[in-house]
């Protein structure tokens, strides 16, 4: 698909519920209060309209991370995937900004991997799991931007900077990947913030360049804050350089700095 078609594909969506094997879903919107301050949050909660749960765990368990991921593909697929087996995620974050919750994050679904180091199930259990839709890493061919998943199906071409990111050497085996949206940028730093309140988990980024490589086992079970999926798995790229740090760091600790100075 074509980033340009991205916005229409997630009306799309918006406006019948129905992901790309034809599933229904039931949006709600809803604001939400993030606790300690006067700030809200706009989650939709998307629930399949066949009552269908079988993705998911009901076992509420202690949360002590969050975990960021992109999910490689469009919205409509992403919602599909990931309300079809035990290989899942509370949010997924759009283009446009919205907050899709398919599951209470008291609860917990797979989202490592069996290769994750720390073990798929404990860390997928403590660690709260955000993706954002984004199609990823990106392979350059003639004037075009194309995904990996055929030489074919282009995402971009070259002239059109605004959607891809061309890093200053390869990660992971790649120099382009796609870019977010300031929607999506803003939606991820309102979602930690509100996440972190909720559940008590600290604020902590890992330091570049540690926050682009794998943990030592050790170093992942015992980290409290934010991950990403390749702090836990060599063979991932989400989420690496491309992403802009800065903005959601900045906006996760923008409380504290308006606090500090008032």
């Amino acid at each position: 698909m074509k980033a340009s078609a991205i916005a229409d594909h997630e009306n799309s969506f918006q406006s019948n519920g129905l992901d790309s094997d034809g599933k229904k879903f039931i949006l709600t919107d809803g604001i939400f209060k993030i606790s300690g301050s006067e700030e809200t949050i706009q989650i939709m909660n998307c629930s399949l309209e066949n009552g269908d749960k079988s993705f998911f765990f009901p076992e509420e368990t202690f949360k002590k991370k969050i975990a960021l991921h992109f999910t490689m593909g469009y919205l409509k697929g992403d919602i599909a995937t990931l309300t079809k087996q035990h290989v899942s995620v509370p949010f997924v974050i759009g283009r446009n900004g919205l907050i899709y919750n398919l599951f209470a994050s008291k609860y917990w679904s797979y989202h490592l991997g069996k290769t994750a180091i720390g073990g798929n199930t404990p860390m997928s259990k403590e660690c709260v799991g955000i993706e954002i839709s984004n199609i990823g890493p990106l392979k350059l061919i003639g004037n075009n931007l194309v995904t990996t998943y055929s030489d074919t199906d282009v995402y971009c071409t070259i002239a059109e900077t605004e959607f891809y990111t061309r890093l200053n050497s390869k990660y992971r085996g790649y120099d382009y990947y796609a870019t977010y949206t300031d929607a999506q940028y803003e939606a991820i730093g309102k979602l930690i913030k509100f996440l972190c309140a909720k559940y008590n988990i600290p604020k902590n980024f890992l330091f570049e360049p540690n926050r682009y490589e794998i943990m030592t086992e050790d170093g992942f079970k015992n980290f409290s804050g934010i991950v990403t999926h390749v702090n836990c798995r060599t063979d991932k790229t989400d989420i690496g350089p491309a992403f802009e740090w800065e903005k959601v760091i900045n906006m996760v600790n923008s409380l504290e700095i308006r606090q500090v100075l008032a």
